[in-house]
């Protein structure tokens, strides 16, 4: 059976069964993911990462549901009722539900009505009235009578004998399929308010009286309306038989179980009865069986997508471009209790801290001023970073007025507050700042994560970070394991300075333990500098499986040897070495001369060991040693005099970040605490099924306000600059001629402000179009849209 694990999954992924079997061998050899994509790709043929994730997710599911066959198989043997038959279907089943379908007549379980009925010898009748329906239930029933047994009259006999049949149907394989085609295809979800919840329940009014294809539910729609149904507003239902409005003709799946056992239901003497088996036999076993399974299955596809979304997110929240090593002033913004501001140098060191009081209740102002401004001249600051929660644009003007009057030009940004918090409560802020405040801790963190997004946001359990779509309503285990698997994506793919790294950021190389990491810490601090990728080999704990995986991500900048500074491997450095040797170019020479080395044929030193995918991309990266993937860093501009939401006016063109990419559409930061959103529908002058396919969070774009819900606090923006508010925008060309709406050069600019799609923080609760009505919202706009 490995072998058609292998070709199954290698179908999935359209690549070749060889290149399925050398991943699973290297996965099951304790290689990880980002050390084959890199350093492995002769031996996969060129898997790349998210592909090899993909195989190592559906390997997991296929070997459960291979250990369950066995399982199965095992047991029915032990009951003597393996026929060779059942043994080909069980072998056959190719998904979970199919394998447990096959399994259901065999599986241990609790006396039932029929089985009691089958104890007491009722099954023939059962038998002979649903073959032979010209025989009379009753006068056939008589000679069953047993009251000793339970049955003492005709009626209990014939329920005893319907009860055999129900149970029979529901555990038939091949009917249980045919009913579940036809549901999956045909069936409806049926959403309705509970009695007297509507005022309670008013978020959720849009599914007060909801219908809608099983196989059409988007992702945020069903967690939608599973959340509603977990805080007692909805009830949700499955509708087998949309558009029949007669329910006494019965359900079609009814006639399914009659064309499945080849019976014509008419006016014999038995049909009565019969009709009452099969009816029975849906409602009561059949459809709560197909009922639970199908809505398990779309809450799991809903999560799914719903997981998808977030690691996508969370993704280009990480890749997002790095201010770089700059000195750093960083702000969280407060009213009553001040900002607390902190000073980081380029390597992300604190150097210093205050805390000023601009903002009301204090204003403050001058004095305010005069402290950050001696900071700034002290420390050589080169980028202010304002916190994006509570207070956040009267600190930014506060900043813009302070470097006008000082004549200052420092870059000023505002930056994410998401997960600051948390970061500054948690024992790993704690032990970096033992004597620093919790709250200074948060500027801190604020400042670091313009420097570098990614090296920072580490250090935070990624679902605090809260860029994702009902987020709270998935799997925990499932999310928790998709995000950590996208950090370590981005860490690995990034690169890690060994020599400045925190124990948290080397934790997710490749490789590395939690131990191992905190080893490598406490070794460079007794030590001092790494001077080359071998010392690491002294680290205790850290032996050679550990090394081969981590040590081409970790760098050693200015060491011993110039390639330790690269993405080159270790194990390929005799390849450069061969280069080197057969040009008379020495290796320090080679970096970085572009066209030497363009002009140098790469299967010229390829071989068994290291083949051409290796040594081409030793040549790329020692043309650009060390370049970092993620795009140049650069900021959104927010409007003079955009504040509040009740600033916005229908019409107007605002710059504005993204900050967060549902399956909806996508959320923008433009300034006012409160994130507006672009449907899917207004993205694009062109048909799209993904947001994705045109924006990602940290995108910097241009939007038309559409409609501001102040009551609501909600706000429909346009990234079609030609749509007209309140006019049926439909698709068309783009506006060459769009006016241009970029505010001042000296007001605040945003970047990267992500925020937790469900949380209500003390930050400002910006999030409140992402929450828990996300996807009503999305869907009443879209409907604004078409009206």
């Amino acid at each position: 059976m490995t072998t058609s694990i292998y070709q199954q999954i290698a179908s999935e992924l359209n690549v070749r069964d060889a290149q399925v079997i050398a991943a699973v061998t290297l996965l099951d050899d304790g290689n990880t993911v980002p050390f084959i994509s890199r350093y492995r790709k002769e031996v996969t043929n060129g898997l790349d990462d998210t592909q090899l994730r993909n195989l190592e997710s559906r390997l997991g599911y296929l070997r459960e549901l291979e250990d369950r066959r066995h399982v199965i198989l095992k047991s029915i043997e032990e009951q003597g009722k393996l026929s060779d038959g059942l043994k080909r279907d069980i072998l056959g089943a190719d998904t979970k539900n199919r394998l447990e379908d096959l399994y259901l007549p065999y599986k241990q379980k609790r006396r039932t009505k029929g089985q009691i009925a089958i104890e007491a010898g009722i099954e023939p009748l059962a038998q002979q009235l649903w073959q032979h329906p010209h025989s009379d239930p009753e006068t056939e029933a008589a000679s069953y009578i047993d009251a000793d047994k339970g049955f003492a009259d005709t009626k209990a006999v014939l329920d005893g004998a319907r009860a055999i049949l129900m149970e029979q149907f529901a555990e038939d394989a091949a009917l249980l399929e045919k009913i579940r085609r036809q549901l999956t295809q045909h069936a409806e979800l049926q959403s309705r308010v509970i009695a007297g919840k509507e005022n309670e329940g008013a978020k959720f009014k849009d599914y007060f009286e909801h219908d809608e294809r099983l196989t059409k539910v988007p992702s945020h729609r069903a967690l939608a309306m599973f959340r509603g149904r977990n805080e007692g507003i909805l009830q949700l239902s499955l509708n087998a038989d949309p558009g029949q409005d007669d329910k006494s003709t019965g359900s079609y799946c009814e006639n399914i179980i009659c064309d499945h056992f080849k019976v014509t239901i008419d006016s014999a003497p038995a049909d009565r009865w019969r009709k009452q088996v099969v009816s029975f036999a849906w409602r009561i076993k059949i459809l709560m069986h197909m009922e639970t399974e199908l809505m398990g299955n779309l809450r799991e596809m809903a999560e799914t997508d719903a997981i998808k979304v977030f690691a996508d997110n969370l993704k280009d929240l990480l890749m997002a471009a790095p201010a770089g090593p700059r000195s750093t002033l960083g702000i969280d913004p407060g009213l009553r209790t001040g900002c607390k501001v902190a000073v980081v140098d380029n390597t992300g060191k604190l150097l210093d801290t205050a805390t000023i009081y601009p903002t009301a209740p204090h204003n403050k102002i001058a004095e305010s001023a005069r402290v950050v401004m001696a900071l700034v001249k002290k420390h050589n600051v080169d980028l202010i970073a304002i916190g994006n929660g509570t207070a956040s644009r009267e600190t930014d003007a506060f900043v813009a007025g302070m470097l006008n009057d000082a004549g200052e030009k420092i870059q000023t940004v505002m930056v994410s507050e998401a997960g600051a918090s948390v970061y500054s409560a948690s024992e790993l802020a704690a032990a970096e700042f033992p004597g620093l405040d919790v709250s200074l801790r948060g500027a801190v963190s604020i400042a670091r994560r313009l420097q570098d997004p990614l090296a920072e946001l580490v250090k935070i359990d990624p679902k605090s970070i809260g860029v994702g779509q009902y987020q709270h309503d998935v799997s925990q285990s499932q999310l928790a394991k998709r995000l950590d698997a996208v950090v370590e994506d981005c860490v690995n793919a990034v690169g890690v300075d060994v020599n400045s790294a925190s124990a948290a950021l080397l934790t997710r190389v490749a490789g590395l333990s939690t131990t191992m990491a905190a080893n490598i810490v406490a070794f460079r601090d007794d030590n001092g500098r790494f001077a080359d990728r071998k010392t690491l080999l002294k680290v205790p704990r850290l032996g050679p499986k550990a090394y081969e995986q981590c040590a081409g991500f970790l760098r050693v900048m200015n060491g011993k040897n110039p390639l330790d500074s690269s993405s080159v491997h270790p194990e390929a450095y005799p390849v450069v070495k061969r280069i080197a040797d057969n040009t008379g170019k020495a290796i320090d020479a080679m970096i970085g001369n572009h066209d030497f080395l363009r002009s140098l044929n790469a299967a010229n030193y390829a071989d068994n060991t290291f083949g051409l995918p290796t040594v081409t991309d030793i040549l790329s990266e020692l043309a650009k040693p060390g370049r970092d993937p993620r795009p140049e860093f650069k900021t959104a501009t927010f409007a003079a005099g955009i504040n509040e939401v009740k600033d916005l006016e229908p019409g107007m063109i605002l710059e504005g970040s993204i900050t967060n990419v549902t399956a909806f559409g996508a959320f923008v930061d433009i300034g006012v605490h409160q994130d507006g959103l672009v449907h899917i529908s207004a993205l694009s002058d062109k048909f799209i099924s993904d947001p994705r396919e045109v924006v990602k969070a940290g995108d910097v774009v241009k939007v038309k306000v559409m409609d501001v819900d102040l009551q609501r606090k909600r706000i429909a923006l346009s990234m079609r600059l030609n749509d007209e508010p309140g006019a049926d925008n439909k698709p068309a060309g783009r506006d060459k001629g769009n006016r241009d709406s970029r505010p001042a050069d000296n007001q605040k600019r945003s970047f990267s402000g992500n925020q937790d799609s469900n949380q209500g923080s003390k930050r400002d609760n910006r999030g409140g179009n992402q929450g828990a009505v996300g996807g009503a919202f999305a869907d009443a706009f879209a409907n604004a849209k078409r009206n």
